[in-house]
């Protein structure tokens, strides 16, 4: 029970996190941002993959916080943050914004579609996360730079 208090509580607190990164660096509140989105997916894995029991509370925590990440997660992609502070933002994005923001769009519609249609068990959590991980992975084939 416990540690099921403390993984709500810690991807709910992801959420204040925003606010406090505000004021930094556009590419420092994105990576923040992707940093809450792979937490809550991590979270949703290890249910998926049985290393944790399934937990509706772990799972809707989740969806919500990958749903309401993406929404604003577009908007810190401002001209003259392209490079700096290690991000691994491409180019392309500042090339092809529509499409970009089009892709963070399905990843946060799929997101609450899954969270009004909550997956029961450990099958329907491996099922969602296929669909996200499509939606997450179409985005950084195109618009994530690969780490040398």
């Amino acid at each position: 029970m416990k540690i099921r208090a403390f993984m709500l509580a810690a991807v709910l607190a992801g959420v204040g996190v925003t606010a406090v990164t505000a004021a930094d660096e556009p590419q420092a509140v994105r990576q923040q941002l992707m940093k809450k989105v792979g937490a809550a997916a991590g979270a949703l894995s290890g249910i998926a993959k049985g290393e944790k029991p399934y937990d509706a509370d772990i799972v809707k925590a989740s969806l919500a916080t990958i749903s309401e990440t993406v929404k604003i997660f577009p908007n810190h992609f401002p001209e003259g943050s392209e490079t700096g502070m290690e991000t691994e933002a491409s180019p392309k994005i500042w090339e092809n914004m529509g499409d970009f923001k089009a892709k963070a769009a399905k990843l946060g519609s799929d997101a609450e579609k899954l969270l009004a249609e909550l997956p029961a068990d450990q099958a329907g959590v491996g099922a969602a996360l296929g669909v996200l991980g499509k939606d997450c992975g179409s985005c950084h084939e195109t618009y994530r730079l690969k780490k040398e």
